[in-house]
């Protein structure tokens, strides 16, 4: 179905167009204006979801709430932990146990 030559084909035209993409001079596109600005007439009642999340007072929260603030801490501490357990599921015996179940 797939020649070596094919697969050799595919990966040099990839790496071909990987190489005009990084050596693109991206300095041809039009400068990124410095802000955006907010709406100058904002909805009295934001109808549509991303009304409302664009309207939704996020500095508000993350100085006034405590969840916020350890959500960062949450989050750093419970990555290696979720790896950990993510890991667990890879061991030898558990892919083992894995193909005797699938051949049943």
């Amino acid at each position: 179905m797939f020649t070596a030559s094919l697969v050799d084909k595919f990966w040099k035209k990839f790496n071909q167009k990987l190489d005009e993409f990084i050596l693109y001079d991206f300095r041809k596109f039009p400068p990124v204006p410095p802000k955006s600005l907010p709406p100058a007439r904002p909805m009295k009642f934001p109808y549509t979801f991303s009304a409302k999340i664009a309207q939704f007072p996020y500095r508000y929260y993350f100085k006034n709430q405590w969840i916020f603030h350890y959500y960062v801490y949450a989050v750093g501490l419970c990555i290696p932990i979720f790896m950990y357990i993510s890991r667990l599921g890879e061991y030898y015996s558990n892919l083992l146990f894995e193909k005797l179940q699938s051949k049943i």
